[in-house]
């Protein structure tokens, strides 16, 4: 029997990060330039939230958005989930399927940011799988 992947074979290595203090629209340029929707935010190489595109349209909704004054942390998810490396992907997925969550941070036991595994990387992973298993099933 096949042993269960961990997160760091099926992750996106190194993702695009971004500072707190950062404008939310210099943020969502960051996101449409890299095609991307979730974005680490660390502060001093510390990971202190998350910004997805999602917190960036409510927070540019609110009045005075316009006004560029908005920064990252205004609008990131303080303490997202983390995982290290190591840890199992069905129990990953299970962790984000059962809290909605569109993305985990992966870290490093020193707390460096090493990965990002979201949604479209199980997607990514599902499908793989599912053309290896139909392949030597037919």
């Amino acid at each position: 029997m096949k042993q269960m992947p961990k997160i760091e074979k099926v992750m996106t290595p190194m993702p695009h990060t971004i500072g707190k203090t950062i404008p939310i629209a210099k943020a969502l340029d960051m996101m449409r330039t890299h095609h991307i929707r979730h974005l680490p935010v660390q502060e001093g190489g510390k990971l202190v939230g998350l910004l997805t595109d999602r917190d960036v349209k409510l927070a540019s909704s609110f009045a005075g958005a316009a006004s560029g004054e908005l920064t990252v942390e205004d609008a990131m998810t303080p303490d997202p989930h983390c995982v290290t490396p190591q840890a199992p992907l069905d129990e990953v997925a299970e962790v984000m399927a059962e809290h909605k969550y569109g993305c985990v941070i992966v870290q490093q036991e020193n707390g460096k940011v090493v990965g990002i595994f979201t949604a479209t990387d199980a997607l990514r992973f599902l499908g793989e799988k599912m053309k290896e298993y139909y392949k030597h099933a037919g």
